[in-house]
């Protein structure tokens, strides 16, 4: 787990968000207060929500896209006139997390699951403790000896 992960503000903008997820090829990155409680994640799967025409993304939307002529400058257009805005259009609070006392192989079917890094959040007072990514995990499975 990493105790001091990178985090994100409410009052972040989503260009500072992807800044950091593409720079680091995050996933996604937990959102917190200032008191560092838990309020969900914003993730990579944003830009690509944000930047494709919306009949594609709609809930009872288009189940094919290909007659929809659209140019990466297009899609570019559209991710430029929202990348100013807080992340609050990109934030996901329905997410799978682990508890700091969540065993071990639990913990490791959830990541695999999710295929997503987990915040590791605090039961009672809800604050992020860390976050466990794959390369935690794997790092730390490859390194022990039998």
């Amino acid at each position: 787990m990493d105790p001091d992960p990178t985090v994100l503000r409410p009052s972040d903008t989503i260009d500072t968000a992807m800044c950091y997820i593409m720079k680091h090829r995050y996933r996604n990155l937990p959102v917190v207060d200032d008191d560092f409680h838990f309020l969900g994640v914003v993730g990579i799967n944003c830009i690509l929500r944000l930047a494709l025409p919306k009949a594609v993304i709609m809930e009872f939307g288009l189940n094919n896209a290909a007659f929809i002529r659209e140019t990466l400058e297009d899609l570019h257009r559209r991710f430029n006139a929202v990348r100013e805005q807080t992340i609050d259009l990109c934030t996901y609070g329905e997410v799978s997390v682990v508890r700091p006392d969540t065993p071990l192989v639990e913990t490791l079917m959830i990541l695999y699951r999710t295929q997503s890094s987990l915040p590791v959040v605090h039961p009672d007072s809800h604050r992020l403790v860390g976050v466990i990514s794959y390369w935690d995990a794997c790092s730390r499975i490859l390194s022990t000896e039998v």
